[in-house]
């Protein structure tokens, strides 16, 4: 029985590591990110889309689902299954910081990358589409 109770004892004890060991990773990885600054053009950048049609942003979600899910997950948390493998946390798009940003900040970020965050541009050569992505991600407001 004292064997049992040792091992269990154990385990928990490196659940609880494995648990605060990741955390800290996740933390340090937001900590570390560096300022992405966005010329003054883009950030007064207005969609060429309707970013509130349910078409656009069905289009966005299509889009994100292909593109953008493995690093930033299904909800935009950056909990996808290649996200934990990046150098830099791949953001919260849920949150205040991310939604506070203009729909041109985000539009630029993401036409243009950076690091491990790929160009859309070149990826996504129709700008009305990565336009739909902003609207998409619009949608992932908590």
């Amino acid at each position: 029985m004292k064997t049992t109770q040792k091992a269990i004892t154990l385990l928990v004890t490196m659940i609880i590591a494995v648990v605060f060991v990741l955390g800290n990773t996740v933390n340090a990885q937001q900590a570390k990110a560096k300022p992405w600054p966005v010329p003054d053009k883009n950030k007064t950048m207005k969609a060429a889309v309707n970013l509130k049609d349910a078409t656009v942003i069905s289009n966005g979600k299509d889009l994100w689902a292909k593109n953008c899910k493995s690093c930033h997950g299904a909800k935009g948390l950056g909990d996808g299954p290649k996200g934990a493998s990046l150098k830099t946390f791949p953001g919260d798009f849920t949150g205040s910081a991310f939604q506070g940003m203009t729909d041109g900040e985000i539009f630029f970020k993401t036409s243009t990358g950076r690091d491990e965050m790929p160009a859309y541009e070149k990826k996504i050569p129709d700008a009305n589409d990565r336009w739909a992505l902003v609207a998409y991600m619009r949608t992932l407001k908590k």
